[in-house]
């Protein structure tokens, strides 16, 4: 067997091909394939062909010629380069705690209000029609089928705690197992039921579970005339991504569809993968990537000027404005023919789409975005059957140039993404600090945000419709709402029955509802246009401003504080928290927490042992506006606090 018809096996199978019908010329891409597919495919490579890849070799573009010879030069070396340099293992203490990954620290600072467009929780609620139910039979099958679940997806049973730290439940710890709670609304009059179900809507949208207290799973079940239901489900993004959300409903309707249904054991949970992930900082690799990012932050555009009707500090957004589309599925089809005839994954083509609006609408054609990636590393194989809170972010430079048509654009921008993808290994997270610390603000540095998860179908199989005793799921009758903390506007994509749906979630207090709409309307007259092919060799009308006339002022990280040691008790006390927090020393009260290395999360740690040890509470943003000794101390007094 040569290595080219292993790889062309992989390629049958993660593309749904046949494997001997795949050209030795023909890229990943144009077969069908995505940067989501890329890592499932570096995975199976790893467990069946023993050989490593490099993050940065196994683009989208690449064919599977070149992949072959590819594996065979890694094999000749020994493996040669490593994708990564460290190994997944499984912990001596399963129970014991870990650390947050870095996006998951950015909602843990969200909901204790450390930003602006704070939530108290950050998270994802859904509910979707159920027909054909079994109303004897459903209460039981879905308290079976998500303590099933719970029991094989530790993360289900993950809390954290005040400090910011994660840890697994034991199955028979009190609390541990996520419960559904059952309203049965059969024998209620339509008014009654109409308002039940508008309270349970509004309290899961507005009020998500919160692992620092329970479950990051909120699961409801509402049972209607007629064999009809209701599945609510909320998760909150501190303990699960989009792509967890994904492998968590497929799991719990196959287990609610078959009682003798037993998942395959997992050989890794998430506890294993982030203690992974955190020996890479002390690599070469980690540093290589973080130095490459460095270098081009001083060059690094603003986010799109967007007309706002309020400054983001002064609203306190409860839940996110919400528009929604879908394109069928047969133009679905034909737009991703026409991504793979032009050399481009539909993620690209949408995040370039999306680009175009909000340049015209920002006036501008430089902006920086920001995009989240489902970026599941490929330690394992079974990495991406594992719930937990993997995802991260990216920051995207977007400069759209003038005179071009819209396939050139897109080319423009695979190109970008596939090189900054390939320095994936610190997140957008970190990188987004060191952006606000070079330009002295707290403000959110890309708070437009991108999201796709177009092709991880794919890679984790259709969605099931049938659940059993729970009947039927009818996405036709589908709902959804985010809450996610410095956010301002954020562009969904993602495949549902076959069709691509695509939102925009929003403070609707920053915008002009008007405006709002006439940019999700480009935005969905552009995408058909796509579908259909001729917007794709149009010269793309663009404003002729490459930069915003005017950008925002920055919120200051401190005020001027006269340097020196701490002058009284109050300033010595947080000195030396500071030191303990930090392990350095703390010897001028105006030097700020974060050129010490404190970042978000340790400032969090700070304000709670300081209201823990002394009484004194500080509110974490008061704490970021003026991060000194001095500023901390001068908050505490201003709150009557000293």
């Amino acid at each position: 067997m040569t290595v080219s018809s292993d790889l062309a096996r992989i390629w049958g199978e993660l593309l749904d091909l046949d494997p001997g019908a795949i050209d030795g010329d023909a890229s990943f891409l144009r077969l069908g394939g995505d940067s989501v597919l890329t890592v499932r495919m570096s995975a199976l490579v790893r467990r069946r062909l023993s050989v490593e890849l490099a993050l940065s070799d196994v683009t989208v573009e690449i064919t599977l010629s070149a992949l072959a010879d590819l594996v065979e030069r890694r094999s000749g070396d020994g493996g040669g380069a490593r994708a990564l340099p460290v190994d997944i293992e499984h912990r001596a203490d399963p129970g014991a705690p870990f650390a947050l990954m870095p996006l998951q620290q950015g909602y843990f600072v969200g909901q204790h209000d450390g930003w602006e467009l704070s939530y108290d929780s950050a998270h994802f609620y859904a509910d979707v029609g159920l027909a054909g139910m079994d109303h004897d039979d459903a209460e039981e099958t879905l308290t079976d089928a998500l303590e099933r679940l719970a029991l094989h997806q530790p993360t289900l049973r993950a809390r954290i705690t005040p400090e910011g730290l994660q840890y697994v439940l034991p199955p028979d710890a009190p609390g541990a197992l996520p419960r559904p709670r059952v309203y049965d609304l059969r024998d209620a009059d339509e008014a009654e039921r109409d308002a039940t179900l508008a309270t349970v809507r509004e309290e899961m949208s507005t009020r998500g579970p919160d692992p620092l207290t329970g479950p990051g799973l909120d699961v409801r079940l509402s049972l209607l005339p007629g064999g009809r239901g209701r599945l609510h489900t909320a998760m909150s993004l501190i303990a699960m991504d989009g792509w967890s959300a994904t492998v968590l409903n497929r799991e719990l309707l196959a287990l609610s569809a078959d009682w003798n249904a037993v998942p395959a054991p997992l050989e890794v949970d998430f506890g294993d993968y982030v203690t992974a992930i955190g020996r890479l900082r002390r690599t070469g690799a980690w540093a290589a990537d973080r130095d490459w990012w460095w270098d081009r932050l001083d060059d690094a555009p603003p986010p799109p000027a967007l007309p706002l009707r309020a400054d983001p500090r002064d609203v306190a957004p409860r839940l996110m404005d919400t528009r929604d589309r879908r394109l069928d599925g047969a133009r679905w089809a034909a737009l991703r023919a026409r991504c793979a005839e032009h050399g481009v994954t539909p993620s690209t083509a949408m995040l370039t789409a999306f680009s175009v609006v909000l340049a015209r609408w920002a006036g501008h054609r430089r902006m920086l975005l920001n995009t989240l990636q489902l970026n599941r590393l490929p330690l394992h194989p079974d990495i991406h059957r594992t719930i937990g809170a993997f995802a991260s972010t990216m920051l995207v430079p977007v400069e759209l140039g003038a005179g071009l048509t819209f396939a050139e654009l897109a080319s423009g921008r695979q190109r970008d993404f596939t090189e900054h993808s390939a320095h994936n290994l610190i997140s957008g997270v970190e990188v987004s600090r060191e952006l606000a610390r070079r330009r002295g603000t707290t403000r959110p540095v890309a708070p437009v945000v991108f999201q796709s998860t177009l092709g991880m179908d794919a890679t984790i199989g259709e969605q099931t419709r049938s659940a059993g005793p729970l009947g039927d799921l009818d996405f036709g009758d589908f709902y959804h709402q985010l809450r996610t903390p410095q956010v301002s506007l954020e562009a969904r994509f993602w495949e549902i029955e076959g069709e691509m749906a695509y939102a925009f979630s929003l403070v609707g207090e920053l915008f002009a509802p008007e405006e709002v709409d006439a940019a999700f309307d480009a935005l969905a007259e552009l995408i058909g246009a796509l579908a259909d092919g001729p917007a794709w060799d149009r010269v793309v009308e663009l404003p002729g401003a490459l930069t915003p006339g005017t950008a925002a002022e920055p919120v200051p990280v401190a005020s001027a504080v006269e340097p020196g040691p701490p002058r009284d008790t109050l300033e010595q006390r947080v000195a030396d928290l500071w030191e303990e927090i930090l392990d350095v020393p703390v010897l001028d009260r105006a030097t700020s927490f974060f050129d010490l290395g404190g970042d978000s999360l340790l400032a969090v740690r700070a304000l709670a042992r300081l209201a823990k040890d002394t009484g004194l509470a500080v509110g974490v943003r008061d704490f970021l506006d003026a991060p000194t000794l001095a500023g901390l101390a001068a908050a505490a007094r201003a709150n009557g606090n000293a």
